[in-house]
């Protein structure tokens, strides 16, 4: 038999200290870009979005890619495409961790609606709110600290 898969991760991550430097014309650059580290790496970016602080990416991941090297892959390419493409930004960088949240088939729509839609969203809530929810949703314990 042959291999089957589809793992769907909605990542999600920062600028280091949720420095709101990622203006409109950045993230519509930016956006392309972190999708195309993904098809550079055999994953496939179902949708791109997030807000001046921060990025939400859903990925479909390959069986030779972990999570967590996926996130490396794409926090370091695009920080140093960051630091090439904008001279003005050479103290960029992302927050060390990320959060990464399985989803089901079924939720793919709503998902990519949910990463679309960011601007709308955060008029309601902030990042850290918001992180809070997807961790308290996935039963995921944590510190406040840990959100820093």
């Amino acid at each position: 038999m042959h291999t089957f898969h589809h793992l769907l991760v909605h990542a999600v991550f920062s600028t280091k200290n949720r420095d709101g430097c990622l203006t409109r014309e950045i993230r519509g650059r930016l956006w392309p870009y972190l999708g195309g580290i993904a098809r550079e790496h055999e994953m496939r970016a179902l949708a791109v979005g997030g807000m001046a602080d921060h990025v939400h990416i859903l990925l479909s991941l390959p069986t030779t890619l972990s999570v967590a090297k996926a996130m490396q892959t794409l926090k370091a390419n695009s920080s140093k495409w960051m630091h090439e493409t904008f001279p003005e930004l050479r103290q960029f960088s992302w927050q060390q961790g990320y959060g990464a949240f399985s989803i089901g088939v079924s939720g793919v729509e709503d998902t990519i609606r949910y990463i679309d839609t960011q601007e709308e969203h955060h008029h309601v809530r902030g990042f850290r709110e918001e992180l809070e929810a997807f961790l308290h949703k996935h039963g995921i314990i944590f510190e406040p600290a840990m959100l820093d």
